[in-house]
């Protein structure tokens, strides 16, 4: 604070009364008034005698002979996180611009605040500089720098205590943890209490998968809710490696590792009796790794066919198939459509102790009780061909192969679908008469397919209409017919539209499975045998009956559970 001399206000105030800015009495009166109220007199100034803040900055400069900065053009990214406690920023109302060897910049709207610099230095141990800048752009950036603050020190106090009462974090299952490189870092609270933030806020918010992405300016995390990706947080880039060290951590991956993609998992334990998985992936980009997690939710394998949206018709195909002693069933679709829930639920409906059921899985994403489920590692010559004949030695039932990926795996799949057992599989195919096509292309006979392929099932998912806000859509008939609506659909259709409301997202809440099930016929059958391509396959499907994706689709618009516009972007016009 400014003292006074001989009864009259001196140094700033004495100063502001120079200029004609405040008259004796009133720059006493706001001395004594800062003082009582302990905040900085700049700053009293400017909220509560209402001098224009610039003004007040130029005044400031000119009697301390201090030069101006203009923190507006700093970018905040580059201010110091984990220097200064923000109690003291705070406190002092003071904020740490940057370092330079033992040094510390300290922003400032009053030069005379000795007591901000001598504390922050007892603190830091680093020696600290004043520099001057506006108070309303203090205020500002104060302000923004706290919120940052908050997003990395943000725990988890807001949870429902009965949803998540005993939340513990740990690495999965892994071959043996890495040793420690005397890092640190890793182990701050701020990181260890936002990593621990974003992981259950996307589980709170039902996201399927969660993005840490570095790039050369900034960070950002993003949440895959409803199939979208949408941005949650940007953290501070700076913080990129020790994002990148903690979550390794947590998956027991190698952190001096940077340059090779890793994998691993994470559990978290929500309570006594539910706990969720991550599968996490590392890969190196320009700026630093990317790390994605998978959340796997064992509930999601608990559903039920019923809750997975078939068709009747489709449900009945379905469970035929499941009820044969063999053959195989295809579960085609792109990345995140879907296909391990629709896997996962056939084998609960066939888990039963009379069956002998074995998967090899890369990796395996959700544990099954009563089934014997391998991780394939091919760094030991453990991939799905060798995994499979190990299960055919062993008397299987029932066999669940991840996903076909080479002619080798495909030929014993098929062998052991034809000699009497049930194989359950994917292919990231688009249709269903894509998956015959794609098959016949790795090489394997079309009599084989013909004669082992049962069931096919191409899925995708759409984003349900939330029932709190969607609302009729206005749209002429002649235009629903070009959409590719019957008759006989728009007879009792009920076409909704998304609209937006506190209780979902962007009109959306939750997803809805979308379908297209195909049984091999005998007439099908006979279009593989005489190498049909993909369209004569599919116009065979389509006289039986069986109806494509997007058929399946605007049914479930006329029902009123997804909007045109999530048709037309989830398949194929």
């Amino acid at each position: 604070m400014n003292e006074r001399v001989s009864g009259k206000p001196s140094g700033l105030a004495g100063r502001l009364v120079i200029e004609g800015l405040l008259d004796e009495d009133q720059a006493s009166k706001a001395q004594a008034a800062a003082t009582s109220e302990r905040i900085p007199f700049v700053r009293y100034l400017v909220d509560e005698v209402k001098i224009d803040s610039h003004k007040l900055a130029e005044i400031a400069s000119q009697e301390f002979g201090a030069a101006r900065f203009d923190i507006g053009a700093f970018d905040s990214q580059f201010l110091p996180q984990g220097v200064v406690e923000p109690e003291l920023v705070t406190k002092h109302h003071a904020l740490p611009l940057y370092s330079r060897g033992k040094r510390l910049f300290i922003a400032v709207s009053d030069p005379t605040n000795l007591a901000a610099l001598d504390e922050i230095k007892f603190h830091t141990g680093l020696n600290t500089e004043a520099i001057l800048v506006d108070e309303k752009s203090l205020q500002k950036a104060i302000a923004e720098w706290t919120d940052a603050q908050d997003d990395m020190s943000g725990g988890l106090d807001d949870l429902e205590s009965d949803e998540f009462d005993e939340i513990d974090i740990g690495a999965v299952d892994n071959d043996a943890a890495p040793e420690d490189d005397g890092n640190s870092s890793v182990d701050e609270t701020p990181i260890v209490r936002f990593v621990n933030k974003v992981l259950v806020d996307a589980i709170k918010q039902g996201a399927s998968d969660i993005h840490f992405e570095p790039y050369e300016k900034d960070y950002r995390v993003r949440f895959r809710t409803d199939g979208v990706l949408r941005e949650v947080v940007r953290p501070p880039r700076n913080l990129a490696p020790r994002l990148s060290a903690r979550l390794k951590v947590m998956s027991q991956m190698d952190i001096s590792e940077r340059r090779m993609p890793q994998d691993g998992r994470i559990q978290m334990k929500l309570s006594r009796n539910r706990s969720i998985d991550f599968r996490v992936n590392t890969l190196p980009t320009l700026f630093g790794e990317k790390i994605v997690l998978r959340i796997l939710d064992p509930t999601s394998a608990q559903m039920g066919i019923d809750a997975l949206g078939y068709d009747p018709d489709q449900k009945d195909m379905f469970m035929k198939a499941l009820k044969q002693p063999q053959g195989m069933i295809l579960v085609t679709g792109p990345t995140g459509s879907g296909k391990t829930v629709s896997l996962y639920t056939g084998l609960n409906i066939l888990n039963e102790p009379e069956r002998n059921i074995s998967t090899a899985e890369d990796p395996v994403e959700i544990n099954l009780s009563g089934i014997n489920q391998v991780h394939v590692n091919a760094k030991v010559g453990l991939n799905f061909a060798e995994a499979l004949r190990s299960f055919l030695r062993q008397d299987p039932d029932v066999i669940m192969v991840g996903e076909i990926r080479d002619l080798e795996t495909a030929e014993i799949a098929i062998k052991a679908a034809q000699t009497g057992h049930l194989v359950l599989s994917t292919l990231h195919t688009n249709s269903a008469a894509e998956t015959i096509s794609r098959l016949l292309n790795m090489g394997v006979p079309a009599f084989n397919v013909a004669t082992s392929v049962s069931l096919i099932i191409a899925q995708r998912l759409g984003r349900r209409l939330c029932k709190e806000c969607s609302a009729p859509a206005e749209i002429p008939h002649d235009t629903l017919l070009e959409q590719g609506f019957t008759e006989e659909m728009l007879t009792s259709a009920t076409i909704l539209k998304a609209v937006g409301c506190d209780a979902c997202k962007d009109g959306y809440k939750g997803r809805v499975g979308i379908y297209e099930v195909v049984r091999i016929t005998p007439e099908i059958a006979n279009t593989i045998m005489e190498d049909g391509n993909s369209l004569e396959i599919a116009r065979q499907a389509r006289t039986h009956g069986f109806a494509d994706l997007r058929t399946s689709a605007l049914r479930k618009c006329a029902q009123g559970l997804i909007s045109l516009e999530e048709v037309n972007r989830v398949t194929i016009d």
